[in-house]
């Protein structure tokens, strides 16, 4: 009996791992979350028994029901999966569910996925970093514990490109941060909504513009000189950016 922790990639359901997929149709019971693209459930078992345990912003208490909840599916049945959106160890806490599943004496297999945190800009067209525009890739949660935001001044850096996941309610005082902490007010931003969906929109402006973008959750903030790319044009890039 385990329970596996399964990352069902940054959309839809052909971008899921091949082990993920498999799993998936041999599952007795399937918890997933809120934000999972219906084409991934098309590859669960039609005899699984599927538990919607998605959480709704600002609902952090319930993580500990969902750690209660998959002890006792495991004591139960032989194949539990735990279908978590993009990768499950990149802000999914898949960290605190498998250590709450190992003091429970239940055994935790993982199953990495895709995260939305690097594919969601490629599906825009936008690498998040390439060479002679930026040098490296942060990746940060707009939210941290007990509800606080993040400080993102000490995360300009003009040489860097910084994804923001969960940061669309705060994008004005996320700009307003950077341009504190150095950033250029003309910065290349993108906004992806719904990467890899049907539903995908990008949004593509300057730092000082983010504030007044018309978009919503769930959606990647790009900030950095390759949020002006898109690799799915055929016009060559600006050789200046080169």
């Amino acid at each position: 009996m385990s329970v596996y922790l399964v990352g069902a990639g940054p959309g839809e359901g052909d971008l899921l791992t091949v082990r993920a997929a498999r799993l998936l149709g041999d599952a007795d019971v399937v918890v997933r979350d809120r934000l999972i693209d219906e084409s991934v459930m098309e590859f669960v078992n039609p005899l699984a028994v599927i538990i919607d345990v998605g959480k709704t912003p600002g609902d952090s208490s319930s993580q500990l029901r969902i750690n209660d909840l998959l002890a006792e599916l495991a004591a139960n049945h032989e194949t539990v999966v735990r279908l978590k959106g993009g990768d499950p160890f990149v802000f999914g806490r898949g960290g605190e569910e498998l250590l709450a599943l190992r003091d429970a004496g239940v055994s935790c297999v993982v199953v990495p996925g895709l995260s939305s945190a690097l594919a969601g800009p490629l599906a825009a067209g936008i690498p998040v970093t390439h060479r002679g525009v930026s040098q490296g890739v942060t990746i940060v949660s707009a939210r941290v514990a007990r509800g606080e935001v993040t400080d993102f001044r000490p995360l300009a850096h003009a040489k860097l490109t910084l994804v923001i996941l969960m940061g669309i309610e705060h994008r004005g005082e996320i700009a307003a941060q950077l341009m504190e902490g150095g950033l250029d007010a003309s910065t290349p931003v993108a906004v992806v909504e719904q990467a890899w969906t049907g539903q995908q929109r990008t949004t593509r402006g300057s730092l000082s513009e983010l504030g007044s973008f018309d978009v919503r959750p769930p959606a990647i903030i790009v900030v950095g000189g390759v949020a002006a790319f898109d690799l799915r044009s055929f016009e060559r890039f600006d050789v200046a950016l080169l």
